[in-house]
């Protein structure tokens, strides 16, 4: 009997000693069995092919007018390399489609991930308390957006992504127990407990439909039960 041809391929592979690697050191240290103390590294995009991971969407997907793009941005002296999601928004409705009453929106979110030996891939932040994000933002309205193996497929966990110091490098801090479940950005209900071992997708969105250009910088996204350092700030929903 012979393996399929997918099983053999170098990124099934890499994934599945990835995740080897992960429960190895997990066995290896105990954390299983105590709070985890190691930060749990999701998207570092001061690896440049980390962008090729993900995918933008807006309302152009459906005849609007915003643009959106991601950037790999190298590092300087002065800043770490990121990921750039920026672009415009606007809110002019395609012509001609009377069904689209409402534009304005753009987004990005890592492409769901190939599986491994071990199964569908997919980030299981259970013993963290925090997700913990790198970030330069301008100061409009982004939201951070969790897809996770709920039931409801369309099911979209999000919380606003606080800058404290728009236009500086800092580190903000969301508890997972403080993001609101959504369906088509409406707060549905009952507010189930996001299944944080099961994460499929993690993301960010700007819905606050002011025309104009945008930009927000990315250098890492992470699980921790850490405050790490003196620009890192917790907010609460």
């Amino acid at each position: 009997m012979r393996p399929s041809s997918h099983l053999l391929a170098p990124g099934f592979l890499a994934r599945s000693l990835d995740e080897f690697k992960r429960f190895a050191k997990i066995a290896y240290t105990q954390e299983s069995l105590r709070t985890a103390t190691t930060p749990y590294h999701l998207l570092d995009f001061t690896n440049p092919d980390t962008i090729t991971m993900c995918k933008t969407m807006s309302d152009a997907d459906m005849g609007g007018f915003s643009k959106v793009a991601l950037d790999q941005t190298p590092a300087t002296a002065t800043e770490p390399a990121h990921m750039k999601f920026h672009g415009s928004i606007s809110i002019d409705l395609p012509p001609n489609r009377p069904q689209i009453q409402r534009t304005g929106y753009a987004a990005w979110r890592n492409k769901d991930r190939g599986p491994t030996i071990f199964g569908k891939s997919l980030w299981d932040v259970d013993p963290y308390l925090y997700l913990a994000l790198r970030v330069k933002s301008d100061g409009r309205k982004y939201f951070v957006n969790v897809q996770t193996e709920s039931i409801e497929y369309t099911d979209i966990h999000q919380h606003r992504l606080y800058a404290q110091r728009p236009g500086e490098w800092e580190t903000l801090l969301i508890n997972w127990s403080d993001f609101v479940r959504t369906n088509y950005g409406q707060v549905v209900e009952p507010q189930n407990e996001m299944m944080t071992q099961k994460v499929r997708t993690l993301g960010i969105g700007l819905t606050d439909r002011v025309p104009g250009p945008f930009d927000l910088c990315i250098s890492s996204m992470w699980a921790t039960n850490q405050v790490e350092d003196g620009d890192t700030h917790r907010r609460e929903r």
